[in-house]
């Protein structure tokens, strides 16, 4: 048993070291010493800074492009032809135009050169005679009709229910025709659609502009020809978006492309929109938290600009790339949790936002893109191959790039809009014992000023796009 002189002496061992240790370290006792106050947190202003420029110009490769490659300009228009001391003309010729290179009234439409000729040996297509170089053609000339031996309603129906968000497979079961036939319309009025949707939509003047991507799934690959694994991780990493750009006052669509979510396809959507506004047209901008937008957007509509000298000697500063004074982009920022929306915010990069509000007030609206979102459900629903959850997905970007061109034609030129239609100042009477009809209805195009009617599917189809720019007849 220990005594208890041992816990003494160790009691007495342990206070003799604390004093030394005390000793050395110079230590005093005393009241504590107060901690030192904690320097107060610089509070950060809120405000938007204003942009300072770039030193460089953001890189666009189709503008490299374009400037590199002059483009020819058009033929010289000759003088329209007189009329002749005939009785007058039952059949309108001013849609078309003379397809022959030899021919100097090559290209140019309603230049009174033209004479219909009957229909050759009681066929459905009309032949029209050129005055000017005396030679002979079909109406369906450089159409997708020529050369095929198909019915026309057929072909405008299998293209219409395409239009309409019938997939490819489903079409050719409901008209009986090979799956590879109606593929091989869609592509040949694909590239006629691209045609007629470059010839009408050119020198616009928007006010506004709304932009979005919409995610789509691609096969990509072949049946078989990988396995199903690689298939798989194949597909994770080659991610597609298809790009809209719509004028949210006339619904028109502007702009669709299918691509990956990067800088380049963002210059690329806004390359072409520049190229189908007018000179000096500058439009508000409103898109998502995207932000490669506002790189592709400062790089369209930007311009260097000198700053001034700070000091009164040294060398002078950079030149700078600036937004134009004019140009006003503003952003919707939302964030989600668990995939359900919790906020959105408003961000202006370019302008002010009394100056934006001024723009969207006179259409009572407020900065929003809820207009390009209500264009995503029409996508899902008439393009087969970006629905939700389905069998009718396209081999790569081509496919969908067709599908797309359909619809945007469809879109903009055929099919009305209950949100646009016009009072009537004359109601007119219906068929049968109905209410009398009055609203007109119109169509994007007709919203914008681009056309005076509702175009058919066929109409359409039968326009022939001029070979260089000139004032669409109609």
């Amino acid at each position: 048993m220990v005594s208890h002189l041992f816990y003494y002496q160790l009691a007495l061992f342990a206070l003799v070291w604390l004093f030394v240790m005390w000793h050395v370290t110079g230590a005093k006792p005393g009241p504590p010493t107060p901690p030192a106050p904690a320097k107060p947190k610089r509070k950060h202003s809120s405000a938007p800074k204003p942009f300072a420029g770039l030193t460089h110009k953001p890189h666009c490769v189709l503008c490299e492009h374009e400037t590199g490659e002059a483009t020819p300009p058009p033929p010289v228009r000759p003088k329209s032809m007189p009329p002749k001391n005939r009785r007058p003309r039952t059949v309108d010729t001013s849609m078309h135009f003379c397809p022959h290179t030899d021919c100097d009234y090559r290209g140019w439409l309603g230049m009174n050169n033209l004479q219909a000729n009957g229909h050759p040996n009681g066929g459905p297509w009309r032949q029209f005679h050129c005055t000017a170089c005396d030679s002979y053609f079909p109406e369906h000339h450089g159409t997708i009709f020529h050369g095929k031996q198909a019915a026309v309603e057929l072909i405008v129906r299998v293209l219409a229910c395409l239009a309409e968000g019938l997939g490819i497979r489903a079409t050719a079961r409901v008209f009986e025709v090979a799956p590879n036939t109606v593929l091989q319309w869609l592509v040949e009025a694909a590239e006629q659609l691209r045609a007629f949707s470059a010839h009408f939509l050119c020198n616009l003047h928007l006010e506004q502009l709304q932009l979005d991507e919409l995610y789509a799934v691609l096969r990509d690959l072949k049946a078989g020809a990988i396995s199903d694994d690689e298939a798989m991780k194949r597909l994770e990493r080659s991610r597609h978006w298809v790009w809209t750009a719509m004028d949210p006052h006339s619904k028109l669509l502007v702009v669709v492309e299918v691509g990956s979510r990067t800088l380049a396809m963002a210059q690329r959507v806004v390359h072409q929109v520049t190229q189908v506004l007018a000179p000096g047209c500058v439009p508000l901008f409103l898109t998502d938290g995207f932000k490669e937008y506002r790189t592709a957007i400062l790089a369209h509509f930007g311009y260097w600009m000198q700053p001034e000298r700070r000091q009164a000697k040294g060398p002078l500063p950079q030149p700078r790339w600036m937004p134009l004074p004019e140009l006003l982009y503003a952003q919707v920022v939302k964030a989600y949790r668990r995939r359900r929306l919790v906020g959105v915010t408003h961000r202006v990069m370019f302008g002010t936002q009394l100056a934006i509000e001024q723009i969207l007030a006179a259409c009572g609206w407020t900065i929003n893109t809820a207009f390009v979102e209500r264009l995503n459900l029409d996508l899902r629903q008439r393009v087969a191959a970006i629905g939700r959850r389905v069998n009718t997905l396209c081999q790569g970007e081509g496919g969908v790039q067709d599908q797309l061109m359909l619809f945007q034609v469809y879109h903009n030129f055929v099919l009305p809009h209950a949100s646009l239609r016009q009072p009537l100042l004359i109601p007119e009477a219906t068929n049968g014992s109905g209410s009398a009809k009055v609203w007109r209805p119109c169509t994007p195009a007709m919203a914008a000023g681009l056309t005076d009617h509702v175009w058919s599917l066929k109409e359409v189809l039968l326009y022939r796009v001029p070979p260089w720019p000139q004032s669409p007849v109609w």
